[in-house]
């Protein structure tokens, strides 16, 4: 009975390693008029900080942690930039639709141009 507990917390080990090197990825596009300024880019970190996951977001060649505050604010993300976020962990997924849900649909609670 040991044994087959043991096996089982390493087959549960390796799901969870498994799990961990998931990686998903999106390109976003900043849509809200004003774009990714300080409160939005403090909406989008308190969202990403939910998540156990790593989250990378790059701007052309700059790429930053997506948790801080400071290194998102580098991005100088304008309307129209599009982002490449990755998430790299047990709930990447997770975090990618949430993010996406932020930037894409929500427009981060804040109007778009008017065309």
């Amino acid at each position: 009975m040991i044994i087959g507990c043991r096996n089982a917390i390493v087959e549960m080990q390796a799901e969870e390693d498994t799990l961990e090197n998931v990686v998903y990825e999106a390109e976003l596009e900043i849509k809200n008029k004003e774009g990714l300024h300080m409160r939005p880019a403090m909406q989008f970190v308190e969202i990403a900080n939910r998540f156990d996951s790593e989250i990378k977001v790059s701007n052309g060649d700059t790429n930053v942690d997506g948790k801080s505050i400071m290194n998102i604010s580098m991005l100088a993300a304008t309307c129209g930039t599009k982002l490449r976020i990755s998430a790299k962990g047990p709930d990447a997924r997770e975090a990618i639709n949430a993010l996406r849900e932020l930037v894409e649909e929500k427009h981060f609670d804040e109007p778009t141009p008017k065309k």
